[in-house]
């Protein structure tokens, strides 16, 4: 059974290096609790030391586990939410793309409407979406008005979409880009350092 980002039991507890191979986490200065005749004990510090990486490690376990229950910080426990969701678990996806659709999914959740098909497109577009219907055409535009260019997550934004939206009904995107006429107070040295692509989606 794998934990984390390491198979349960690799971090094992003893207290030579191997121990601090892993994740980082802060060990604890057991000894500063102990009266000053144990300090200088050989024997004393190495058993404190040896118990401060299993505290340390215990802390590091508590505050981890306690990120995975929040979609926005979770990690290693994305799959339980996809799970939850019904949604396929791909580990070679990012963790944000991973996050895209959970949040997309629960925004996806009831009765479809404009709102809803706003929320779940704006979960990935990272800014304001706006949704046209086109109701003599059986179709509606999802406009990306918050963010420049073509989100990155595209292929799990049609995914959602496919889903909850009625079978009757074609969709397409409007995607934002720069106008010509703010690209007037760029100099030219700047310009031309950039790509196309960085320029048509230039602020």
């Amino acid at each position: 059974m794998a934990y984390g980002e390491h198979l349960y039991g690799t971090i094992t507890f003893s207290s030579e290096k191997s121990v601090q191979e892993g994740p980082d986490f802060n060990i604890p200065d057991l000894m500063s609790y102990l009266p000053d005749y144990y300090q200088g004990v050989l024997e004393m510090e190495e058993l404190q030391n040896i118990q401060a990486v299993e505290c340390g490690q215990l802390m590091y376990a508590i505050e981890d586990s306690a990120t995975q229950l929040v979609v926005e910080s979770a990690t290693w426990g994305l799959g339980r939410f996809e799970k939850e969701l019904g949604l396929s678990t791909d580990t070679s996806k990012s963790y944000a793309s991973r996050r895209e659709m959970i949040v997309a999914k629960r925004r996806g959740n009831g009765t479809t409407t404009p709102e809803m098909i706003r929320r779940t497109a704006s979960a990935f577009s990272g800014g304001d979406v706006k949704v046209v219907e086109v109701p003599n055409e059986y179709s509606f535009e999802v406009h990306f008005v918050g963010t420049l260019g073509v989100p990155q997550n595209m292929a799990g934004l049609i995914q959602m979409i496919e889903e909850i939206k009625p079978a009757h009904l074609s969709y397409s995107f409007v995607y934002t880009y720069t106008w010509w006429e703010s690209l007037k107070a760029l100099k030219w040295n700047t310009a031309t350092i950039k790509t196309w692509n960085e320029l048509r989606t230039y602020r």
